[in-house]
């Protein structure tokens, strides 16, 4: 279990209007993701990406263009990233795709990255 706290919310009153945020509404499934301890970046990013790409091309070809402008990036040793989904570690295999690792539409995913804590350690 993450020694991070999850958060449930409980809805006080039904909707009574079609969500905006269905699946069908955008090009792809969304896909949240977050690298942990670095604060340059204050929240996931969501992403619409298609359910048969592949895990691995995560670190190769999307995060790199979201997070590549931070210092820590390009040093990131991706056998040693510590992957998250809602809250919980997993290890997501990188030659399989999203949909095939279990990821649907607005699901969460977090990194850790062993030994960066931010610009300079700014996460302590």
């Amino acid at each position: 279990m993450s020694n991070r706290s999850s958060t449930q919310l409980k809805a006080l009153y039904p909707y009574s209007f079609e969500a905006k945020d269905k699946r069908e509404n955008f090009p792809a499934p969304l896909l949240y993701i977050g690298w942990e301890d670095h604060h340059l970046f204050c929240s996931p990013v969501c992403l619409p990406l298609p359910a048969e790409t592949p895990f691995g091309a995560l670190s190769q070809a999307v995060l790199p263009g979201v997070y590549g402008a931070h210092p820590d990036f390009a040093r990131i040793d991706w056998n040693a990233v510590e992957w998250f989904k809602s809250g919980e570690p997993w290890q997501p295999d990188p030659a399989r795709s999203l949909a095939e690792n279990g990821l649907g539409h607005k699901d969460v995913i977090r990194f850790r990255t062993p030994g960066m804590t931010g610009i300079a350690g700014s996460f302590a």
